[in-house]
């Protein structure tokens, strides 16, 4: 059984006036990709807080950043005609539909909720499982990147399991 694609969007915040800062995704096949937004000229509103919890400075965004419209284009490279999970799909799909917006482009691919590839039974040991894939990795910072993999890996796991 293949993996899904996994995506994780990292934020300015948490509410209104927020965007996109980060979007970092996993293919089927494991392979990562991640790219830092550089915020568009309204995007001016910044959560102290979330920083605090992604470790991206507004500083680093705009040094390394990569083009609203760059980044679009690249996710539909990627990903055109695809279905893309996320374990937070409403804020992740609001998020790139801002960034899509922005970019004056189409969205080329769908998002949906991983729970929807979850079986019942199966989320019962997501919390324990993903714990486990944390501690196992040992990844160091909260990042769009690794948090697609951590999912990604949860789900291999539980898949595993009943193989």
């Amino acid at each position: 059984m293949s993996a899904p694609i996994i995506i994780d969007v990292e934020a300015s915040g948490f509410g209104r006036g927020s965007y996109p800062i980060e979007v970092g995704l996993v293919l089927s096949d494991g392979t990562p990709h991640c790219f830092l937004i550089a915020p568009e000229r309204g995007w001016t509103g910044w959560d102290p807080e979330a920083e605090k919890v992604h470790g991206i400075s507004r500083e680093t965004l705009t040094a390394y950043g990569r083009p609203v419209p760059e980044v679009a284009w690249r996710l539909n490279a990627l990903l055109d005609g695809k279905t893309v999970y996320s374990d937070a799909w409403s804020f992740d799909m609001s998020w790139l539909g801002k960034l899509y917006e922005a970019a004056h482009e189409t969205q080329r691919f769908r998002i949906a909720s991983l729970h929807e590839l979850v079986e019942h039974q199966r989320l019962a040991r997501w919390d324990r499982t993903r714990d486990q894939v944390v501690h196992d990795l040992a990844l160091k910072r909260h990042r769009a990147s690794g948090d697609a993999r951590i999912l990604q890996e949860t789900w291999r796991r539980l898949h595993a399991v009943a193989a």
